[in-house]
């Protein structure tokens, strides 16, 4: 009788640590999972990446990738000037089985089509028409 009561404690005990044990650690999972700050931290975090990617977006809008400077209306027109007449020589000299030579073209050398004073400085136009005619040679030559 002696044993089945001792039994019948140690079952118990083993029981009620294990009870126990199970409690504390559902408590603590609970806990990890309920995180009352974790939206709020969600919502801070997706804020500064929606920043961050605005930030990089204006920061793309004013890069001078060309390096030579200038404002975005000269740039954009120099470029734009020259790409429609490179394209326009790059198609003539494939049309006629000349070689590839964008050098020799009188638009190139002169770089000044669409050219007005209120852009400001005429070298940095016309190394921006080069650019853009550079590219708009190529393109015509190779047939796009």
């Amino acid at each position: 009788m002696k044993t089945s009561l001792l039994t019948k404690k140690v079952i118990g005990v083993v029981f009620g640590f294990s009870l126990l044990l199970g409690i504390g650690m559902s408590s603590e999972a609970k806990g990890q999972w309920q995180d009352p700050n974790w939206q709020r931290d969600q919502i801070r975090r997706q804020r500064e990446y929606e920043r961050d990617q605005r930030r990089r977006n204006r920061d793309y809008r004013n890069d001078d990738r060309y390096g030579y400077g200038g404002s975005f209306q000269l740039r954009q027109t120099a470029l734009n000037a020259g790409y429609n007449e490179g394209i326009k020589e790059g198609r003539k000299d494939r049309s006629r089985g000349e070689r590839f030579e964008y050098r020799d073209e009188e638009d190139y050398r002169n770089a000044n089509t669409d050219y007005n004073s209120r852009f400001g400085n005429r070298a940095l136009y016309q190394q921006y028409f080069r650019q853009g005619f550079v590219n708009g040679y190529s393109d015509g030559y190779r047939g796009y």
